[in-house]
């Protein structure tokens, strides 16, 4: 599996290399440039243009090519021209918000996709199952934004069960607190995201728990006389979560990758409203240095999806 493992790491090195080029390029075609948005009434064209040739905005892209990933490598994302502080502690500094909203939101979304996926395959084209399966249809179709909306208008704006923007409030004391306030501030959104999200893993557990369910091994088991309960929970149940375990590496790049959507509506200060003001202004080093962090995690996710899946699954391991 080692072996495996290390070949799978550097074959990733090349997809950086061809990712890290053409986010690259893909900045360099959008309009505009980092200094656009410093032009103020006061600022003459002289100090921008001194500004463009500092940074070497007139070099061939090779070359700009060349001095980002140097600099790179060597830690130093670059400077963000809307906050003026370094990429990397601005990213550091917002990256702790989206993990925790994410890990909350992981945790209820399994906790909510695994008994309706179990539920829904187990008692095949009840009511049940047609319930849970109109439920994943709708879940799977409404637009995220027009969800996340209803849901801050309804439990926010006139309920006021929770806080509409923000990570902590500013009043908080104490340790205790702070995790309270900070748990009120993630408990709406990440609701919001679980409800949205469970579609893809209730319905791949439902296909799981019907194709076990006709199994010859359950049939075996059927005619030797051993009670329907245990074979549920001894063979059906725990065979069909093992292709469920290679999604939690997929899941688990969420956690960085942030929801530009819902921190957006909520103002919650992650990653992904850094994503979007950073588009709106033109920052590209925080954009460039985002999308490619987000195109590693993905990398990083498939190669955990693998590990997971084969930990598992002793047949993995021997293919």
């Amino acid at each position: 599996m080692w072996k495996i493992i290390l070949r799978r790491v550097l074959l990733m090195i090349p997809e950086l290399v061809l990712l890290s080029i053409v986010i690259f390029l893909i900045a360099k075609l959008m309009p505009g440039d980092p200094f656009t948005g410093m032009i103020t009434p006061q600022t003459s064209p002289a100090q921008i243009e001194a500004l463009r040739v500092k940074a070497g905005v007139y070099d061939p892209w090779y070359l700009q090519y060349w001095h980002w990933i140097v600099r790179m490598v060597h830690g130093d994302l670059g400077m963000s021209y809307q906050f003026k502080t370094p990429v990397g502690s601005l990213i550091l500094s917002r990256m702790g918000n989206t993990i925790w909203l994410h890990l909350l939101t992981l945790i209820l979304s399994y906790s909510l996709a695994i008994p309706l996926g179990l539920i829904a395959g187990r008692y095949e084209n009840s009511r049940l199952d047609k319930g849970i399966m109109i439920y994943t249809f709708v879940a799977y179709a409404i637009p995220s934004f027009v969800f996340y909306l209803l849901g801050v208008w309804l439990f926010g704006y006139k309920l006021r069960w929770f806080p509409t923007s923000g990570s902590v409030s500013v009043d908080v004391t104490g340790t205790l607190g702070y995790i309270l306030s900070r748990l009120d501030h993630m408990i709406l959104p990440a609701c919001l995201m679980a409800v949205l999200s469970v579609t893809a893993v209730v319905q791949y557990l439902r296909s799981e728990v019907i194709d076990n369910k006709n199994q010859d091994y359950v049939k075996t088991a059927r005619a030797k006389g051993v009670p329907e309960k245990t074979i549920f929970t001894h063979h059906i149940f725990r065979n069909s979560l093992l292709p469920i375990a290679a999604f939690l590496g997929y899941s688990i790049t969420g956690l960085l990758g942030g929801s530009i959507f819902i921190e957006q509506i909520f103002n919650y200060p992650g990653m992904g409203l850094l994503f979007m003001n950073s588009i709106l202004n033109r920052d590209y080093s925080v954009i460039t240095a985002l999308v490619l962090l987000y195109g590693t995690m993905t990398l990083i996710g498939s190669l955990l999806s693998d590990i997971i899946l084969s930990l598992v699954d002793p047949r993995v391991r021997i293919e």
